[in-house]
């Protein structure tokens, strides 16, 4: 028999009334009523409560013993008296008479307490991670993230794939976000790279002959925090299949998706079969290729409506002659909202670095008027045009920016969020996926006016290929895809470009000459020179799906031991200064500059 335990702390009913047994674990909390003193008991599995009396020789090193101290408690099971009962428990019918307590260890004071969940600065959470991660919220979240990857490596076995582990010490790449460098000890003066993905070595494992490769795949990119990434390591759902098209991709995705969301959420699922929106056609709608499809706001673009004579803008008309957009978000039904709820969504626009949003409510009294600060500046004509555009109605309201395309697509991009949390449009109760399809070939750099890829440089691009219009890369879409949930990114993918001449002109258009491509890529073009499939994939993350189901708003609440935002470890003080020794065995002198 096990010293510490006959049983856990969630599995005692009132089947074992009577029994003797020990459990072992965290004094989670007490309570002094005098001559009796109650103790819930915690281990990973759930709470017992426990009693003992202030005659048991064991009381008063209990009564002393601090919260968070690991106990091993001998005891007898016992019904728990008529109304005491907690059915939030699952041990909530009985309780344990103590006859013998051994301290396995002592606490501390404790700089943030595990019972309840209170808010604490993230620094002490972080900090002290190993206690914030007893709490039971933090502790479920943890256990989910562990339940999801075994999920997802069953279902992933019988869709066919089997899994493959990729290295973790690889070359550096010249695309994507900053690598984490590791000095070579063996080869002074060289440095490895830490994988940013296992995208080479994924497609390296398919022109190896391979059919379907899997793996939860550790990433590293020095790039900064954000609430839906972390800094330094993430974990993706990495996979590759050969001999697919864009469509195959997606059929094994979305069902993977839907029987995992399924599962480990109550929330329903808009729609199994995953909306296709083209690029261009979120940037227009959404103004942007991550669009929360549970808000029903629509961005629509009016700028024709200011080259009329009856609209006397003129701030708008100068900017429209200049080049400038107007594009509108239009409320429904909004009219009885108070000028406080438009003059704060104004105000919210310009902390964004916006010049705000001008709106105005449509209105009949005699005549269509817009009621609001610009309503003044359009004619009932006018009004009726606007209104036909957008599919607009009396008692609904007209947000409006104007600027750079680019520039209003970012602002109401956030705009149409944030409207609709105000008006509460959003069902939180609701999983909303689509796809991103089509995305371009090439971008213009926006500082050096140069053409760059914009999403993939592995991908191949769509339509005939003997037929490519190499002499407008701007026109050219990708086999390119992103699948987005709730508004949030979870993964990009793509089918690949197998062939070798078609990279080399590919690469040409973003500057690379043959010897560029040949130096830093040297593993994949070479291994495409002798015979590789057709092949696609994508990587959901890991991180961003635990999220999701967890129902939280940042990373770190389903990571077990997050960097804060300055990719700093505050529990294992890292990253942390190396001695000289360390340095020259690898050839390294530090020459740092201060700020």
């Amino acid at each position: 028999m096990n010293k510490y335990r006959t049983h856990n702390c969630s599995e005692l009913g009132e089947n074992e009334i009577n029994k003797l047994v020990v459990l072992s674990g965290w004094l989670h909390r007490k309570r002094d009523h005098g001559n009796l003193l109650f103790v819930d008991l915690r281990d990973h599995f759930g709470v017992t409560q426990c009693v003992i009396e202030n005659k048991n020789k064991f009381f008063p090193i209990l009564e002393k013993t601090k919260p968070e101290s690991v106990l091993k408690i001998e005891g007898k099971v016992i019904k728990r008296a008529t109304g005491t009962e907690n059915t939030e428990l699952k041990t909530g019918k009985i309780e344990i008479q103590i006859q013998s307590i051994e301290v396995l260890s002592n606490a501390k004071e404790l700089p943030i307490p595990v019972f309840g969940e209170q808010d604490y600065p993230e620094d002490i959470r972080l900090k002290y991670r190993f206690l914030d991660l007893r709490r039971e919220e933090m502790h479920k979240n943890i256990v989910l993230r562990s339940n999801v990857i075994s999920f997802i490596r069953a279902e992933m076995l019988k869709l066919g794939f089997l899994e493959y582990q990729t290295p973790i010490l690889t070359s550096s790449s010249p695309e994507g976000a900053r690598d984490f460098l590791v000095p070579s000890r063996l080869n002074p003066g060289k440095f490895y790279a830490l994988p940013q993905a296992p995208q080479q070595f994924k497609q390296l494992i398919m022109v190896s002959g391979f059919d379907k490769y899997f793996q939860i795949a550790p990433c590293f990119r020095d790039e900064d925090a954000r609430a839906d990434r972390s800094p330094g390591e993430f974990y993706q759902l990495d996979l590759e299949m050969s001999f697919v098209e864009q469509e195959d991709v997606f059929k094994v995705v979305e069902k993977l998706m839907v029987s995992l969301f399924k599962r480990f959420s109550s929330k329903k699922i808009l729609s199994e079969k995953f909306p296709r929106i083209t690029f261009k056609d979120a940037m227009e709608k959404y103004g942007t290729d991550k669009p929360d499809l549970r808000n029903p706001l629509v961005i629509q673009d009016i700028t024709e409506l200011f080259t009329r004579e009856d609209v006397k803008f003129d701030i708008f008309k100068k900017l429209v002659n200049s080049g400038s957009k107007v594009k509108t978000i239009v409320t429904k039904n909004t009219k009885d909202k108070p000028r406080s709820f438009f003059d704060n969504i104004d105000n919210w626009a310009k902390e964004q670095g916006a010049s705000g949003l001008a709106y105005f409510t449509l209105e009949k009294d005699k005549a269509i008027k817009g009621k609001g600060p610009v309503g003044k500046f359009f004619s009932e004509n006018s009004l009726k045009e606007l209104m036909k555009i957008c599919e607009a109605e009396i008692g609904d309201s007209v947000f409006l920016a104007c600027g750079k395309e680019r520039e209003i697509e970012k602002i109401l991009s956030v705009a149409r969020n944030k409207i609709a949390e105000d008006l509460k449009l959003i069902d939180e109760d609701k999983f909303s996926f689509c796809w991103i399809v089509d995305y371009p070939m090439f971008e213009k750099d926006e500082k050096t006016n140069k053409i760059i890829f914009s999403h993939n440089p592995f991908s191949m691009p769509q339509g005939d290929l003997d037929k490519l219009n190499f002499t407008k890369p701007l026109e050219m879409k990708a086999f390119q895809y992103d699948i987005v949930c709730n508004g949030v990114e979870l993964s990009s993918g793509a089918i690949r470009n197998h062939i070798p001449d078609l990279m080399y002109k590919l690469f040409a258009l973003a500057g690379y000459s043959e010897t560029d491509v040949n130096k830093k890529f040297s593993g994949m073009i070479n291994a495409l020179s002798y015979g590789a499939p057709p092949h696609g994939g994508i990587a959901p993350g890991i991180d961003r799906i635990v999220m999701l189901l967890a129902n939280k708003k940042n990373i770190r609440e389903v990571t077990l031991f997050p960097m804060n935002q300055n990719a700093q470890d505050l529990m294992m003080q890292a990253p942390s200064e190396v001695d000289n020794k360390q340095l020259n065995e690898l050839g390294i002198k530090l020459d740092i500059k201060k700020n």
